[in-house]
């Protein structure tokens, strides 16, 4: 894959135009997020060992992007400043940073301007889906050129993702868990990029805190693979098999009925759930199943359309689901891939639907979520 196709996929999955076949009324979300302040830390945070599913990270290196301090509110696109739900949800946000030109690092600094802009805007068509049923935490963290992680081969790939990207997602957790949790329970979500990291936060941080992870609800682990031999080197992690359990990852992969070309985010014999149904039969659940889509607006860079009362916008009949094993992924049979929004000549290759993982199902997992919520709440 050439660097220019790649780049063209980054810049995709950064500015989305909206759904095909869906009239908007309404206007764009803004990406924002309240911050406070938040306590110096009392001790430091310092990540468990990887454990035997993670990738070595590079040694460091002066040039390394610093650790940003999560103790001040600017290392954090979101931090709530009061408590209105039960339950957190700590977000990893997906591929943001683009390299402007061949000279610039092939991993940013946390506070890089146009990789903060893009975050902001992956937060206001994703994490958004848990606005009404928890509080969310997303931290900054440094990423990778896209076009130079896609270039690697699978290990070196891991190499990279799981060293400075993962450093500072599993800071950033252990200054939430030891800050600003408080001891709730909690939800972790992500997508492509943000999900190869929340991977390593899952094999390397939770295999030392136990405790903790008991109070995981689920972990949506979206757009990015989660493999059979991931969870035999991590067995205390478990996989969803339906639309309550806890203490699971729930993760899929989105593609058209044929794909024209090799999708760059998929690793082959990828465990999946029907975001519809949440249950991992293949047995297609209608797009009238689906609880709603949202339509991206390509003039904000692709956040969603509101409501006149400033909620996010709902779009029915758009997507179905089918789980298929063989390939890994859920195909969505109800869209024409071969048009834009949903392809776009020099990105993703046709039928890659990889940027619309959350938005074909975005109020079904916000339904699941509190689904899940409840079951928690109820059993504890």
């Amino acid at each position: 894959m050439t660097r220019h196709r790649i780049l063209a996929i980054i810049m995709a999955m950064l500015a989305v135009p909206a759904l095909t076949g869906c009239v908007a009324t309404g206007q764009a979300a803004a990406p924002t997020a309240s911050v406070s302040a938040a306590p110096s830390p009392s001790a430091s945070a310092s990540p468990s060992p990887a454990g035997p599913s993670a990738a070595p990270s590079a040694s460091p290196q002066a040039s390394d992007p610093a650790l940003p301090d999560y103790s001040l509110a600017s290392s954090w696109l979101a931090r709530p400043t009061s408590r209105a739900h039960k339950v957190d949800v700590f977000y990893l946000y997906p591929s943001a940073y683009a390299k402007p030109d061949a000279s610039a690092p092939n991993i940013c600094a946390a506070d890089d301007p146009s990789m903060m802009q893009g975050a902001q805007v992956a937060f206001s068509r994703q994490a958004t889906a848990f606005s009404p049923v928890a509080d969310i935490y997303a931290p900054y963290y440094s990423q990778a050129d896209a076009t130079y992680a896609l270039s690697l081969p699978p290990a070196q790939r891991g190499a990279l993702i799981g060293g400075i990207p993962a450093r500072d997602a599993i800071a950033a957790f252990d200054y939430y868990v030891r800050h600003l949790n408080h001891g709730r329970p909690f939800i972790l979500a992500s997508h492509s990029q943000g999900s190869q990291v929340m991977e390593f936060l899952l094999s390397r941080y939770m295999k030392g805190h136990q405790t903790l992870y008991k109070r995981m609800i689920v972990a949506y682990v979206v757009g990015y693979s989660v493999t059979p031999g991931y969870l035999a080197a991590n067995p205390f992690l478990k996989f969803a098999t339906g639309p309550s359990d806890t203490g699971v990852i729930a993760s899929w992969n989105t593609e058209a009925p044929t794909v024209d070309g090799t999708n760059p985010v998929l690793t082959p014999g990828g465990l999946v759930i029907n975001p519809i149904t949440w249950t991992r039969r293949q047995t297609t659940a209608g797009a009238a199943r689906n609880l709603g889509s949202i339509e991206l607006n390509p003039a904000t860079g692709g956040t969603p359309y509101l409501n006149p009362d400033g909620s996010i916008k709902k779009f029915m009949d758009i997507a179905d689901a089918t789980v298929d094993t063989a390939k890994g992924v859920v195909i969505c049979s109800t869209i024409d891939a071969s048009a834009p929004p949903y392809y776009k000549p020099g990105g993703f290759p046709e039928g890659v639907l990889h940027t619309f993982d959350y938005a074909l199902y975005f109020f079904d997992v916000r339904a699941n979520a509190a689904n899940r919520i409840a079951h928690f709440l109820r059993t504890r």
